[in-house]
């Protein structure tokens, strides 16, 4: 269904946006205009923009201002600016809106966005189009911004600094990672429904106490935490994004005698998980793909090695020099692309483990090069 519509994101360069342009472009071929305040502050250029598109899913808004009036009008203020730009096109448009479950309450944030419901809902059917309104939980997954997006994002990021962050008020959070709040926006489009995204409830103290044994175990070691369950996998990546790439490369004790070395290579504490070699010949390279939630270790066992990341629908590429000299090893982070290539004048000999057995038909494994041109 995605893969002829022409998209559109509000607040595409956010957090929320970001994963959702990541996953149209995985899951569905799908390269999205991204909108952001620059668009917004000039009706004709927003205008334009929808022009080029037939759906939009609309993420952009306010949930932290210097009065409460200005979080409650500044979500109406964008979501009037969009009512009235499809009206300037003057054609149908889908519309996904990336609502709250504070909609549901008496407070700025939820009139707010709310009432922003209510604005698109009303130009959508007025232009022929679809309306999708889709309460959201509280959000989390790689690269959300400490002291803004999440509580979970705070604490990765504290965490991951070597800190120690306090809980007030311990209790069950509706937790929901950004990328399956994406999946279920593009699953929307072109439906007129109005729910509630399913969440997991998990304590605050309990994402405060896995940060800090993955820390403990990660962080020094590189050993691999219990990710047994999607959650704990989600969180697990959320930390990792927090963490790189300072903790990178990490070097294993070395244990050697007259036999030759030894040394681990991987240590997990719980989930699946599976190992596998490869040879590389001088100047010839491996990888050049993402995953969504894979996790994945580059370890040099022999020769020179050069490790390539950029992160998904961003420019700057972060490189990691490894040698069989001194063997180390580089996890792959979510949703960045990565390769490595054979630096050296002999054959290079890797490691390679991944926390998923691998399935052919589903291999959370996406081709794109260091090089490609972005959008960002």
């Amino acid at each position: 269904m995605t893969a002829a519509r022409r998209i559109a994101i509000t607040g595409g360069f956010g957090f929320l946006g970001w994963h959702t342009a990541c996953r149209l472009r995985a899951m569905h071929q799908v390269e999205p205009v991204r909108l952001g305040r620059d668009d917004f502050a000039e009706p004709a250029r927003l205008a334009e923009a929808l022009r080029r598109v037939d759906a939009v899913i609309h993420i952009a808004g306010v949930n932290r201002a210097e009065s409460d009036e200005a979080v409650e009008q500044g979500n109406v203020h964008l979501a009037t600016a969009l009512a009235a730009a499809m009206r300037k096109v003057g054609k149908p448009f889908d519309v996904v809106f990336a609502n709250s479950i504070q909609a549901k309450l008496d407070n700025p944030y939820g009139r707010g966005k709310a009432n922003a419901a209510q604005v698109l809902k009303e130009a959508a059917a007025e232009m022929g189009g679809h309306f999708a309104d889709l309460l959201l939980p509280n959000l989390f997954g790689e690269h959300g911004r400490p002291g803004y997006n999440s509580f979970v994002a705070t604490f990765a990021h504290e965490v991951a600094a070597g800190r120690v962050p306090t809980v007030a008020g311990d209790r069950e959070i509706q937790l929901l990672h950004a990328q399956d709040a994406a999946a279920a926006l593009i699953e929307a489009l072109g439906r007129d429904v109005s729910e509630v995204v399913p969440a997991e409830a998990t304590g605050i103290g309990e994402v405060l106490r896995f940060f800090l044994e993955t820390h403990e175990l990660y962080a020094t070691r590189g050993e691999v935490p219990d990710i047994a369950t999607p959650m704990r996998r989600n969180l697990f990546n959320t930390y990792r994004a927090a963490a790189f790439p300072e903790m990178w490369p990490i070097f294993p004790q070395v244990h050697g005698d007259n036999r030759g070395d030894l040394y681990e290579t991987v240590r997990a504490h719980g989930g699946t998980g599976m190992a596998f070699m490869s040879t590389t010949l001088p100047g010839q390279k491996r990888g050049e793909h993402y995953h969504l939630h894979k996790v994945e270790r580059f370890f040099v066992v022999k020769g020179e090695a050069e490790i390539e990341l950029r992160r998904l629908l961003h420019d700057e590429v972060v490189t990691f020099r490894l040698s069989g000299d001194e063997p180390s090893f580089v996890d792959m982070p979510a949703l960045w692309v990565h390769n490595i290539r054979n630096v050296g004048d002999t054959e290079l000999m890797t490691m390679f483990w991944a926390d998923q057995l691998l399935d052919l038909d589903h291999p959370d494994q996406f081709p794109e090069t260091i090089a490609q041109e972005t959008t960002a």
